[in-house]
């Protein structure tokens, strides 16, 4: 039963299959012989639709889908027995929107015989109200256009359909539905269209841009509004904003400077610390030149220990002077 209902706008043929699955299991339930007539009627078995239509309608004596079974006779040809099961005393009973329902199916048949003033006048209805809003408006205000369009009256058609869709918007139905969301909490929150409709704005008398032009003002409080009149352009605002700018060039300016004069010190530090370790007393600290003493000097010349003759000055004279001779 929850899957033919889930199916019966998307796949009609699919949510039958599930009814039909349930009415051989529960074949003596109204619910399911109500479903499975609603299920057959919008997949196209008008013949099915009809008879357990008939079988829900004996089980409960509701007349609930009278215009349904009206149309269903209608479709399989039987236009006589749909007319004289549309004005039966049962179709005095009925609610507003089944009746309004049943105003639709007989425009059709009118239609069908050829009688298209007699659509305009099974439609012509007191619920058929342009200024009020209700869950059938859409389809009745569709339907009432195309019974003008049978008798040349498209100007007057056109605003009907337009109509139809300020029905559709205030309604939140059609293409303005919001998407179903599953709630499975115990408390029912399911908000009810209000029982005197929603009033309805003509579209002649309602730009588009004027409503979308108030909806923003109307935004807007009325303390901000007065602000933005009375401030001149490139007044406060605009000096603030160069001052706020300034401030914080002089900012940034004032911490380059303090930087550079830090880094100016430290380069001197380093500079200085370097110096002052490029002492020439310090230079050998490692025992270099200390360690070189006169005695060691000796030592290392010492032609015994090295086996080198020492350099005698007088002996080399006497050779250069022996040559230049």
């Amino acid at each position: 039963m929850v899957m033919a209902g889930r199916y019966l706008s998307d796949d009609p043929a699919l949510a039958l299959e599930h009814a039909q699955a349930a009415g051989r299991r529960g074949g003596r339930i109204a619910a399911v012989r109500e479903a499975t007539g609603i299920a057959a009627y919008e997949a196209g078995d008008y013949a099915l639709a009809l008879k357990e239509l008939r079988t829900f309608r004996r089980m409960t004596g509701a007349e609930i889908h009278l215009p349904l079974m009206v149309d269903c006779e209608r479709a399989l040809g039987r236009t006589d027995k749909a007319v004289e099961l549309a004005t039966s005393e049962a179709a005095a009973s009925l609610e507003t929107s089944e009746r309004v329902e049943l105003a639709i199916v007989l425009a059709g048949m009118r239609r069908d015989q050829g009688d298209a003033q007699g659509a305009v006048e099974a439609l012509s209805i007191p619920q058929l109200d342009k200024n009020r809003g209700f869950s059938y408006s859409p389809r009745l205000f569709r339907a009432y256009a195309e019974a003008l369009r049978g008798v040349d009256r498209a100007r007057e058609a056109l605003t009907w359909d337009r109509q139809a869709v300020v029905a559709e918007a205030a309604l939140g139905l059609g293409q303005f539905a919001e998407p179903e969301i599953l709630d499975f909490d115990d408390e029912d929150e399911t908000e009810q269209a209000p029982s005197d409709g929603v009033a309805l704005a003509e579209p002649e008398n309602a730009p588009e841009d004027a409503t979308v032009a108030g909806t923003a003002a109307a935004a807007v409080p009325e303390d901000t509004r007065a602000g933005l009149r009375e401030e001149p352009v490139g007044g406060t605002g605009d000096s603030t904003i160069d001052s706020t700018e300034h401030e914080s060039d002089d900012v940034l300016d004032e911490g380059a400077e303090e930087g550079a004069d830090e880094e100016s010190e430290e380069s001197e530090e380093s500079e200085g610390a370097a110096e002052g370790d490029l002492d020439p007393d310090d230079d050998f600290e490692g025992g270099s030149e200390h360690d070189l003493d006169p005695d060691d000097d000796e030592e290392l010349l010492d032609p015994e220990d090295h086996g080198a003759a020492p350099d005698d000055r007088s002996d080399d004279g006497e050779e250069r002077g022996a040559e230049d001779v």
